[in-house]
């Protein structure tokens, strides 16, 4: 057909606005393309004024470019503009879901670069995240200076691959080159970063890691099985929308869920909101983990 040509274009031109982690032969794939004519559709962007940027073979079409500059002038903010909006929204409660996801949709819009101006207090965390984002866009490795550890009490650089930041924003997950282990690291307790000109060598080691339906990211600790209400499993669906692909409805409204989570306090708090229309029918730890979530409750509220 006519537009199969361009219609490749589009669909490659969607792919590489922003990727991070699709090499050439993974875009090949997903667009049904010859290696040979993804490269000669980027040469063409290129010769278009495009800005491409890569690392490795993962090829990247720059949101700065004129042309998507130009189509979006009118929609888009600039990135004054919304450093603007983060400084309202930083100030107001990250409980709202209106605004958490604004502030993912900025994020992911205009880069983590941009967090740097948002507050003055938080400039130099801004400053880290920036960094590390630019690490795992690029693949490269860093140094964590004075790093300071609540476990063992010591303030150290540590030399790692950093690869994702885990939900919540509060940790990055990296890959340490001095006791080859997978790592959670609190970014509040990283001195400062500094990027290497160095390349991962350790991706293959680099654990695969879990978002859970319940918005926790880690590596899995139990599957629970919950038997929910109509009034539960409807609810279930409205705010975690990604549980419907775990979750089995019947006829009468109810549903059987059966998932993996990184955390029980996901769903420990889904559970004890309507514990009078959810039944648990999976996992021992998990009701051990409910049963002292209600003990706690009750001797906090006892008279």
């Amino acid at each position: 057909m006519p537009l199969t040509k361009l219609s490749h274009q589009l669909r490659l031109m969607a792919l590489l606005s922003g990727n991070t982690t699709l090499g050439i032969d993974e875009v090949a794939a997903r667009l049904g393309l010859s290696r040979r004519s993804v490269y000669r559709y980027i040469e063409a962007f290129r010769d278009e004024g495009f800005v491409v940027t890569h690392s490795g073979d993962i090829y990247c079409l720059d949101k700065g470019s004129p042309f998507f500059r130009q189509v979006s002038g009118n929609v888009l903010l600039s990135e004054a503009e919304a450093a603007a909006v983060l400084r309202l929204i930083t100030g107001t409660s990250r409980k709202q879901a209106v605004l958490r996801s604004l502030r993912d949709k900025l994020a992911r819009l205009y880069d983590y670069g941009i967090f740097a101006s948002v507050s003055g207090d938080d400039g130099p965390l801004a400053g880290n995240i920036s960094l590390l984002y630019e690490a795992v866009r690029q693949h490269l490795t860093v140094v964590l200076r004075g790093y300071r550890s609540l476990r063992s009490e010591t303030v150290t650089d540590r030399i790692v691959e950093p690869y994702c930041f885990l939900s919540g924003g509060d940790d990055i997950r990296c890959y340490e080159l001095s006791s080859g282990q997978n790592k959670t690291f609190r970014l509040s307790r990283i001195g400062s970063v500094k990027l290497l000109d160095v390349k991962w060598s350790n991706a293959a080691r680099h654990d695969r890691l879990l978002a859970d339906d319940f918005g926790f990211t880690g590596e899995p600790v139990d599957t629970i099985s919950l038997r929910l209400s109509p009034r539960a499993a409807a609810l279930l669906g409205e705010e975690c929308p990604h549980s419907t692909a775990h979750t089995l409805p019947h006829a009468d409204g109810s549903a059987d869920y059966t998932a993996e989570v990184c955390s029980y306090l996901g769903p420990a708090r889904f559970v004890l909101g309507l514990f009078e229309e959810i039944d648990v029918k999976g996992s021992t730890e998990f009701i051990k983990y409910l049963r002292q979530k209600a003990k706690d409750l009750t001797e906090k509220f006892s008279l």
